[in-house]
């Protein structure tokens, strides 16, 4: 099974996210900042951290960031509403899948499925 690590501050988005991804057989794990996640990744291990560009304490790239730092084989996705102003900000994130909000649930599983199984593929796992 495997492990996410989602980062979102909207409560009820997070909830949501979080629901459905369980009930496709993902384990799921979920903070409402940046700040919380980071001694989560230094202390355990995820296939995917999931976070929100744009969120108080510690943005999303910046978390990508350092969560690449700690494990550099974790997959990340951004999720967020702001993407182009969020990207055009100077910093660099990792290599990463980036979803737009508003989108369909149906549409956030199918990429998360889609980055396991490109992995698998390429015998990653």
């Amino acid at each position: 099974m495997y492990k996410i690590l989602l980062a979102e501050d909207d409560k009820s988005m997070r909830e949501y996210l979080a629901r459905a991804l369980e009930r496709v057989g993902y384990e799921v794990e979920s903070v409402d900042c940046g700040t919380k996640a980071l001694p989560l990744l230094e202390n355990g291990k995820y296939d995917l951290l999931l976070t929100d560009i744009v969120m108080p304490e510690m943005d999303g790239i910046e978390l990508a960031q350092k969560a690449s730092a700690i494990d550099a084989e974790i997959r990340v996705m951004f999720i967020t509403g702001f993407a182009a102003v969020a990207l055009q900000g100077g910093k660099t994130a990792p290599e990463a899948k980036l979803l737009s909000k508003p989108f369909h649930l149906k549409d956030l599983v199918a990429e998360v499925d889609r980055m396991f199984q490109s992995e698998d593929q390429h015998g990653r796992l």
